[in-house]
């Protein structure tokens, strides 16, 4: 008889413990992800609803199991809303410890320094991850940079984003400005930075370009900047390879136009990165009042309006030799199709 009961319990034992690897082995074991997967987590998601939606999918055998194993065998800490990665193999605890404590997947939107806010709304529009509908952000109230954003995201929350940087790095810099800059207040800061964006690409130039806006401004003369014409008559969706301003562009009406008034037009003309803003708080001291492109992607600085004269010229014969060198190339081109 005892010997009977050992068995029995023996069997009993066997039998839990069977019981209780099998009920380890479906949380710790390969779930059924086969390969790598992208898996969002809706904002305000319980787990419940969550092993509804991975059963759904595929990637478990039933939301009721692994609601039960996640009670007895796993974390109570609370799952995070978010696009993450599932990896093949990976098993029922390994999905809710990545939805508890892993990292969601990030995306990057980059706004290039120098562009106007109409290409800013373009460029967020047309990223298909993010949801929703923004208007034209105000001119030079966004900061170029590279943002990170998450699958499903709003719009306007990743503007706000941008905007709010642009604010916290003003707020930075204004402090830091030198006496040599003109800027009396950060909104004229931002202005005479858009335009020095948009006169060099150079960032090592930039302490100068602004240091001959200052210049000039100093002495009662116009800043002349070519840019400034453009976006006042087109707006900032014009922009595009330079060219050479026509006579009728140049005496058109135009409230932007340094040609016209003897100071800062009334707002930016793009949106300034940070470089641009150092140069405009802390610019170089030079005795320039002129430059002009050298025909490296930088440009030759001059004092006197003679020297900026001959620097002018040798530019004019870069650009007729580069014409002549673009025409022979245009003609080889006709003569071998």
């Amino acid at each position: 008889m005892k010997k009977l009961l050992a068995a029995v319990v023996a069997l009993g034992i066997l039998a839990v413990a069977a019981a209780g690897g099998w009920f380890a082995l479906g949380w710790y074991g390969t779930a059924q992800v086969e390969e790598e997967t992208a898996f969002i987590v809706p904002s305000g998601a319980t787990l419940t609803s969550v092993a509804e939606q991975l059963a759904e999918e595929g990637h478990i055998a039933s939301a009721d199991a692994f609601l039960l194993r996640a009670k007895v065998l796993g974390s109570s800490d609370p799952i995070k809303a978010g696009e993450f990665l599932l990896p093949p193999g990976i098993s029922n605890a390994g999905i809710l410890d990545l939805f508890q404590h892993g990292d969601v997947i990030r995306r990057f939107i980059t706004i290039p320094e120098g562009t106007p806010s109409v290409i800013v709304h373009d460029i967020l529009m047309a990223e298909p991850l993010l949801v929703g509908e923004i208007p034209v952000p105000e001119e030079g109230s966004v900061l170029p940079e590279s943002y990170d954003f998450e699958r499903g995201e709003e719009r306007v929350a990743v503007l706000a984003r941008m905007q709010r940087a642009m604010d916290e790095t003003i707020a930075e810099l204004w402090p830091l400005r030198t006496d040599r800059t003109v800027a009396t207040t950060p909104e004229e800061a931002v202005i005479l930075a858009s335009i020095v964006e948009k006169e060099t690409a150079v960032a090592a130039e930039r302490p100068q370009v602004a240091s001959v806006f200052v210049n000039r401004l100093r002495k009662g003369m116009k800043l002349q900047s070519d840019p400034t014409i453009i976006y006042g008559l087109y707006g900032g969706d014009a922009w595009g390879e330079s060219r050479t301003i026509t006579r009728s562009e140049l005496n058109a009406p135009n409230p932007y136009s340094t040609y016209q008034i003897d100071r800062l037009p009334p707002g930016p003309i793009a949106n300034v990165g940070v470089e641009a803003l150092k140069a405009v708080a802390q610019p170089a001291e030079t005795p320039y009042l002129y430059f002009v492109a050298d025909g490296t992607g930088g440009h030759a600085f001059a004092e006197t309006l003679d020297e900026h004269n001959r620097n002018v010229a040798k530019w004019r014969e870069i650009e007729k030799t580069r014409g002549q060198q673009q025409g022979a190339s245009a003609a080889d081109g006709a003569t071998t199709q």
